[in-house]
């Protein structure tokens, strides 16, 4: 007798699914291509993956590594269907508005803003972007219905 689950594998071979709303697309395409630069940031101690690399030690590394784990698995998981790659993806679009706060928080040369945005304007369009396509209702409404 065969044990009957509720819930599907996961399918490697599938990174995208274009039965989800266009808002979880497109968001889908940014998770990979953020966690593609995030990784090489990560490994070339660059950008604030690897601030937090160099200044934070060990803690640093563990962040780092769950970020670049949240925006990759983020979008797999999303395109599987799977109600925790939404979350993960949550965590994932906005750790770098995080990781700056984390970064530049004892330093009071910095006002609010520019630790939100790192004084790096077309980077911080693309974060904000991941977020609103992430948070708009559709997408909200989607995963709500039809992830497990």
């Amino acid at each position: 007798m065969t044990r009957k689950r509720s819930h599907q594998q996961l399918d490697p071979r599938t990174w995208f699914d274009r039965m989800q709303p266009q808002t979880l697309q497109i968001a889908t395409w940014l998770l990979y291509l953020n966690g593609f630069f995030a990784f090489v940031a990560f490994l070339d101690k660059s950008d604030w993956i690897g601030v937090a690399r160099v200044s934070k030690g060990a803690l640093g590394l563990a962040v780092g590594l769950l970020v670049v784990v949240s925006f990759i698995g983020g979008g797999f998981l999303m395109a599987n269907g799977r109600r925790i790659g939404y979350y993960f993806a949550l965590f994932a679009a906005f750790s770098p508005f995080l990781l700056r706060l984390w970064i530049l928080s004892p330093f009071d040369r910095y006002g609010l803003i520019d630790k939100l945005t790192g004084q790096d304007t077309f980077g911080v369009i693309f974060e904000i972007a991941l977020c609103a396509l992430l948070l708009h209702p559709h997408s909200r409404e989607h995963q709500r219905v039809w992830y497990s």
